[in-house]
């Protein structure tokens, strides 16, 4: 686990107010944000919080180590092995009324998008359903739901093409080599030369020792580019494991090497900008859905622009999990173990047979498996498209990421509640670990229907 510490002030739940900071100040230094108040029905059966929904085995997952190391494991690259996503034959037979009903949450997204005020409310309710695929849609309503865009239309290209120049900004500062730098100065300064009248020999260019590539003073700038070295080479390694099955992150053709370059450059900027966090594995997937989806918007201009986009998404993203990745808080009060309690007693309070089976009989605790799950927002246990509606669902929650995330990872257990009575460790372990395939709206519904714990920690009532 990564050293340092990282403060960071904690969203106060509250239906009138996003749960998500309302600027980058405290993550990433020059990034201001003005600070604003920003401001579905569904015709699934109803059900039982403890009914269990028919699941099916995983195909042609690859079985991991036994996680029994818990939380101090997690940056171990053992920990986090990429779950094989196969691909799909198809999506199956759709009915007349589904179709139906897709294009009139459509109509209601896109309408709702168009007004001159956006009602954060009303879009977190449609996200909260389900938003569209294509047309772009899903990534300009996530930008509104994170904060990024701000809810009058009016504001957003100002908004936009500010937060552009200051990542672009940010990029040329921290992530260009000293050689690059040196170069372009070179040339500035050449252009200057050459519109200067100047009287007498001309000046030879000299390098300071501390711009020397073979300087070791701590202030030199190639010292500091190299102590990435490392760091940058984990990076690539994780991103040539991200979704695999995908050609859009994997492979080797120009369209792929482009995306993973510029996951890369976001990856390195954080790190950077937050030396008490750095880098840590399974960050790239987070950051994953939130790309792809600004990549894949049919607007050319925020396709273009997905990179700087996605910056700033991700940040506001992770700053709502941050204290999760260090270590220090892990037995604080906004640390990993706490929340992991917090899926505990949730549990507890609305399946007590399978809370005690777990806790006591099967012995298999929230963090041998939990831990990637809350960590990494499920990124780990679905295929692509069931995560990407499954985020709608957490963006979509007035009361923030984390509390709907605690209600996804209990509907997660009691969805399979008959298998783990039935389980022992080992069993219990592997099923949890590598969770089976299951119809993803009916385990949001369960998730929304949950009983609040009011225990140790408030979930939304």
């Amino acid at each position: 686990m990564l050293k340092g510490k990282l403060k960071l002030p904690l969203p106060v739940p509250d239906k009138a107010r996003r749960a998500f900071p309302d600027r980058l100040g405290s993550l990433v230094a020059g990034f201001d944000f003005k600070e604003e108040d920003y401001g579905g029905g569904s015709d699934l059966v109803v059900f039982e919080p403890g009914e269990e929904l028919e699941t099916f085995q995983p195909n042609g997952f690859v079985s991991d180590k036994d996680q029994s190391a818990g939380v101090a494991n997690f940056v171990e690259e053992s920990d986090i092995k990429v779950r094989p996503r196969p691909e799909k034959d198809g999506a199956g037979p759709v009915s007349t009324v589904q179709v139906i009903a897709v294009d009139e949450k459509r109509s209601d997204l896109e309408f709702e998008l168009s007004r001159p005020e956006i009602n954060l409310e009303k879009l977190q309710r449609i996200a909260s359903a389900g938003l569209p695929d294509g047309g772009g849609l899903r990534a300009t309503a996530w930008k509104l739901l994170l904060g990024y865009l701000p809810p009058s239309r009016d504001q957003w290209e100002k908004e936009l093409t500010e937060n552009r120049q200051k990542y672009a900004k940010l990029k040329e500062e921290l992530l260009l080599s000293p050689s690059e730098l040196t170069r372009r100065k070179d040339e500035a300064f050449s252009y200057k030369e050459q519109h200067v009248d100047v009287d007498g020999p001309l000046r030879r260019h000299e390098i300071s020792q501390e711009d020397h590539p073979l300087s070791l003073g701590k202030a030199s700038a190639w010292h500091q580019y190299f102590q990435y070295t490392e760091m940058v080479e984990q990076i690539d390694r994780d991103l040539q494991r991200t979704h695999p099955d995908k050609k859009f992150f994997s492979g080797e053709t120009s369209f792929s090497r482009k995306n993973r370059q510029a996951m890369k450059n976001i990856l390195l900027l954080f790190a950077k900008l937050n030396p008490a966090i750095r880098y840590v594995q399974g960050m790239n997937e987070v950051l994953a859905p939130i790309y792809y989806v600004f990549s894949t918007d049919t607007d050319e201009k925020n396709a273009v622009n997905a990179e700087a986009d996605s910056f700033s998404c991700f940040v506001r993203l992770l700053s709502d999990s941050v204290d999760h990745f260090c270590q220090q808080l892990d037995n604080s009060s906004v640390g990993i173990l706490s929340t992991l309690t917090r899926l505990s007693d949730l549990l507890k309070a609305n399946d007590e047979e399978l809370w005690r089976h777990l806790e006591f009989t099967s012995k298999v605790r929230p963090q041998f498996y939990a831990f990637r799950w809350i960590t990494l927002l499920l990124t780990q246990e679905f295929d692509f498209q069931p995560i990407l509606r499954i985020w709608d669902c957490l963006l979509g929650n007035s009361f923030g990421v984390q509390d709907m995330l605690l209600r996804v990872c209990c509907a997660m257990l009691l969805c399979v509640k008959s298998r783990l009575l039935s389980g022992d460790f080992v069993a219990n372990l592997k099923l949890l670990q590598h969770y089976p395939d299951i119809n993803i709206e009916h385990l949001l519904r369960v998730a929304q229907d949950l009983s609040p714990d009011t225990s140790s920690y408030r979930l939304s009532p």
